[in-house]
């Protein structure tokens, strides 16, 4: 992509759009920087900027005259692909990207790349942990909370970029190829912005579309969707499975992870690991397999998988106070997630629920409390949607409020000696925090001052 010299409409003022503004102005574009919020400060967003950035700073309603200007446009992730302004670029013929596409294209190495609708921080983690007791230059980026274009540019030949892709970040790819991508689950998410599963799934897929037979996809063999896409893709497939042997990939088998291709190696027994439940060993088998068809040597990958710790906001244990236990689950954001959070427990527990409503269905979520759940506190845009479904599936035990701290002085108050408090709220941040990290981290602030 080249792109000195020529006009660039970067859409989004976010941490991805300052990225790609930084990444391109080093490469001589002259940029644009565009943000359909008209409440934002310019002043506030060029102090993000490098500072001898002469990219231009527009607020607001989008102005048709850059139309006439622009050549390329990269979206960041929070930019739906149907919007007006959008739909009117590529008529004109615009080149339409994002800033996977825009990092990949200057970014230099090998990429290790990983998506699904759960597991997927976790995994990339632990791999980006693997891939750094390996080699020397590696770089966990992407969905992650680290920009790729905030790293591309140190990248060399010798680099591993270890990225997490969000749907967001893969509906807009064009050459972007990992070495070795991984599938770990579909789950319905995000279809408000999607609309449909459909559009949902396939733009996950994406993340193996560019790769050849000499590139790896590592898929779950107990979700039909990434088993039967194994089935019809370039690059050499493997499974892996917590149910099952398999012929060719990494199982479970009586609580050890036995990886095989083409010779079977115990890599180590689950009781070893610092995370619990089966979906973690779900995402301790994709990373290892990873890892492994990389050319990683086991004894590496056995002792980075069991000194892995886990990541900030996944079923994280706070603090015990008054013989309850807190637990940090911010970043179930959707109610598969979230379900996997109250499996996690192993006592009574009040859990935290409800916030930004992404067109989901919470039955299944209500289903699986399995009498674990003492109380559901609901806060957020969905409360009465919750309330609603909780009542279809015969839960009653459940109280709406208005704030966030009015849900954790709540749950600190019902939970007993001996229970659980769980923050998984089953939907995202937004319109209350500007994302499920800031919302995590409100909520340890909060229990560690009770």
């Amino acid at each position: 992509m080249e792109v000195s010299e020529k006009d660039v409409l970067v859409f989004g003022s976010g941490i991805s759009g300052i990225g790609a503004v930084k990444l391109l102005e080093k490469h001589g574009a002259k940029v644009v920087l565009y943000d359909g919020n008209e409440k934002l400060d310019k002043e506030e967003i060029r102090a993000k900027l490098q500072k001898d950035s002469k990219a231009e700073i527009v607020t607001g309603e989008f102005p048709q005259e850059l139309l006439g200007r622009i050549k390329i446009a990269v979206l960041s992730p929070g930019v739906p692909t149907d919007l007006l302004a959008v739909e009117a670029m590529k008529e004109r013929g615009i080149l339409v990207t994002g800033e996977v596409e825009l990092a990949y294209e200057f970014g230099k190495g090998d990429v290790l790349a990983i998506t699904g609708t759960n597991g997927k921080t976790t995994t990339t983690a632990l791999l980006g942990e693997i891939m750094k007791a390996y080699q020397d230059e590696v770089f966990v980026v992407g969905n992650i909370g680290n920009p790729y274009t905030a790293a591309a540019d140190e990248m060399t030949d010798k680099s591993v970029a270890v990225a997490e892709m969000s749907s967001f970040q893969l509906e807009t790819v064009l050459t972007f190829r990992p070495r070795v991508s991984a599938i770990l689950n579909f789950t319905p998410d995000h279809l408000n912005r999607h609309h449909t599963m459909e559009n949902y799934v396939n733009a996950k897929k994406n993340i193996a579309k560019n790769q050849t037979a000499s590139d790896y996809c590592i898929l779950n063999y107990e979700d039909a969707r990434t088993r039967e896409f194994g089935e019809n893709i370039a690059a050499k497939v493997l499974y892996f499975s917590s149910r099952r042997k398999i012929e060719q990939g990494i199982y479970l088998d009586d609580g050890k992870i036995i990886f095989k291709y083409p010779d079977e190696v115990e890599v180590c027994r689950v009781d070893e690991l610092k995370l619990l439940g089966l979906h973690n060993y779900e995402n301790y088998m994709a990373a290892i397999a990873m890892a492994a068809v990389y050319g990683v040597p086991f004894d590496i990958i056995r002792k980075a998988a069991k000194d892995f710790q886990g990541v900030e906001h996944r079923i994280e244990y706070v603090t015990e106070k008054k013989g309850v236990a807190y637990y940090n689950d911010s970043k179930g954001t959707n109610p598969d997630a979230a379900i996997k959070g109250i499996q996690a427990m192993n006592r009574k527990t009040v859990l935290i629920g409800g916030g930004y409503d992404k067109d989901s269905d919470y039955r299944e979520w209500i289903q699986s409390f399995d009498g674990k759940v003492k109380k559901l506190i609901l806060l957020g845009q969905t409360k009465e949607k919750i309330a609603d479904a909780a009542r279809k599936c015969g839960f009653h035990d459940y109280v709406l409020v208005d704030t966030f701290e009015e849900a954790v002085l709540l749950a600190a108050k019902t939970a007993c000696d001996g229970e659980a408090v769980l923050l998984s709220p089953a939907c995202a941040s937004w319109g209350m925090f500007p994302n499920y990290e800031v919302r995590g981290r409100v909520f340890k602030e909060i229990v560690n001052s009770l």
